[in-house]
């Protein structure tokens, strides 16, 4: 995947839709399982053909499509910090690290929408283990770095684990604060992770505040962990968006089938 020009966000042809959509989170079932920060986050999205994405979902769901018939796939750096057991009890060990995700868009027959994980590199190896056996998400361990210049964020990864020498670097210019379009908000308002463990399909809830953005101009992009993840966009990119980060919470993991 080579440098492209950096498009504008796809138009909303529809305008409500976002009608019904919970743009903010449902209070949090009680306990709070863990905490934890995602900053310096940026969002690089396509559209997707939903039938071509289809079986890639555990069962009890489904793609989830925008009013303009496409649902969507992601590529998201950031770094995760301050994770805590609990909302109140930091673990120091895990301190700060990096973090890159490849996600999809998900829907179950309870009307939830979250998204579904194609992959996830972390350059924390502890971490590995406690998410594939605990949770079921695809986490993987790669060797990452973030550095900035004023405004210019770059994010680089290098898959250690499994797949070894997977790369994906990301350069981005950090613009303005901007207000999201209504399929910004689709695809950044989304309260929990659905994943699939020992045969059976769950869904891991969160809630967090809603995420500051601002534009984002994507200055070089060489990805391959979005063509190892199985999915093949169906149009152009869209813009981009940074955020500094949210604090966010997590609750405990229900059965979905």
């Amino acid at each position: 995947m080579t440098t492209a020009p950096d498009p504008a966000a796809r138009p909303d042809a529809v305008p409500d839709a976002l009608a019904g959509y919970p743009v903010t989170p449902e209070p949090l079932p009680r306990p709070v399982v863990f905490d934890q920060t995602w900053g310096d986050l940026t969002f690089v999205h396509w559209p997707v053909d939903p039938k071509s994405v289809a079986h890639l979902f555990p069962a009890g769901t489904r793609p989830d499509v925008f009013a303009d018939g496409m649902t969507y796939v992601a590529l998201v750096p950031f770094a995760m910090s301050g994770i805590g057991l609990g909302p109140s009890r930091p673990v120091p060990y895990l301190g700060t690290f990096l973090e890159t995700n490849i996600r999809l868009y998900s829907v179950d027959d309870a009307g939830r929408h979250g998204v579904l994980f194609r992959s996830l590199e972390t350059e924390r190896l502890a971490v590995v283990p406690m998410t594939r056996i605990g949770l079921g998400i695809p986490y993987t361990w790669a060797k990452m770095r973030l550095t900035r210049d004023d405004d210019l964020i770059t994010y680089d990864s290098v898959r250690r684990w499994p797949d070894r020498g997977l790369r994906s670097r990301v350069t981005v210019r950090v613009g303005e604060r901007v207000d999201p379009t209504p399929l910004e908000v689709w695809l950044t308002a989304r309260w929990g992770a659905h994943t699939r463990k020992v045969g059976r399909t769950w869904w891991v809830p969160n809630e967090h505040d809603p995420w500051p953005l601002h534009a984002a101009e994507v200055v070089e992009l060489h990805d391959e962990l979005l063509e190892a993840s199985g999915v093949e966009p169906a149009g152009e990119r869209l813009r981009a968006l940074f955020s500094p980060g949210v604090r966010t919470r997590f609750g405990r993991p229900s059965l979905v089938r």
